[in-house]
């Protein structure tokens, strides 16, 4: 491991505003190359084996970029902006007949009802 690798895990690790899973892959890492064996760095750090073991290869493999969060896309997005639009048109106009504010429930509701609104004072 470089010095300035070394240098950016331990900053990393003690930073206040990492998180904490950032932190626990730094120190997961420094421990590693200490020589330890992963049973040992498991050990000292609270975590299971092949824990360290994915950490460790993802840093050989990637070095510091692979220990950051990946970005994950999830699925598509099942509201599509037409109707997110309309809702922000439409939640302004008036409230729903004994409510208070809005939810998805009264805005469905009041979609496949008649307008179901009293007028705004």
């Amino acid at each position: 491991m470089a010095d300035d690798e070394r240098e950016t895990l331990t900053r990393w690790a003690r930073r206040q505003t990492s998180s904490q899973a950032l932190a626990l892959r730094c120190r997961i890492v420094l421990e590693s190359a200490t020589g330890a064996l992963n049973k040992d760095v498991a050990d000292r750090l609270g975590v299971p084996a092949h824990t360290v073991s994915r950490w460790r290869a993802r840093f050989v493999r990637s070095r510091l970029e692979g220990l950051t969060d990946e970005l994950r896309l999830g699925g598509p997005p099942k509201t599509t902006d037409d109707q997110v639009e309309e809702v922000v048109v439409k939640t302004p106009e008036g409230t729903l007949k004994d409510a208070t504010h809005w939810s998805t429930r009264s805005m469905a509701q009041r979609d496949s009802t008649d307008n179901g609104l009293r007028p705004e004072r």
